[in-house]
């Protein structure tokens, strides 16, 4: 179980590094009106993707070690309808796949950005905070 907790641990600073990325490569081709390419797709993808194998993580872990006997806390169960709100947002990319260039770099962009904001409240919702 503290293998799986770990996981969990690291895996959101990944999805940070990828967050920051992202941010960076879509408000440049948003301001600099760019093309939106296959990469920019793999990108919106692969976050959401991180941000559902994290979730997945954190849920397998909230089960399991709820049922081992650590119970569901409430700032357990507020962190996790956090992160599965977060999850779900970080998909929201995908409504504006037919949109112009422009659109979607932008759109993406406030998507990435929201995603971060709901994370850092669902962090926060924990008794150690992002120091765990």
């Amino acid at each position: 179980m503290a293998l799986l907790l770990s996981i969990h641990s690291h895996l959101r600073w990944l999805i940070l590094i990828v967050a920051l990325i992202a941010v960076v490569k879509f408000a440049v081709g948003w301001l600099r009106g760019g093309t939106y390419k296959g990469m920019d797709r793999g990108l919106a993808s692969g976050f959401s993707g991180l941000m559902d194998l994290q979730a997945m993580l954190g849920l397998i872990f909230l089960v399991w070690n709820g049922l081992a006997g650590a119970g569901f806390p409430m700032f357990r169960i507020e962190h996790a309808v956090t992160m599965t709100v977060a999850a779900v947002v970080a998909h929201l990319h995908v409504m504006w796949k037919t949109a112009d260039d422009k659109k979607r770099f932008r759109n993406t962009l406030f998507i990435v950005l929201d995603t971060l904001i709901i994370v850092f409240i669902g962090v926060t919702r924990l008794p150690q905070g992002w120091g765990g």
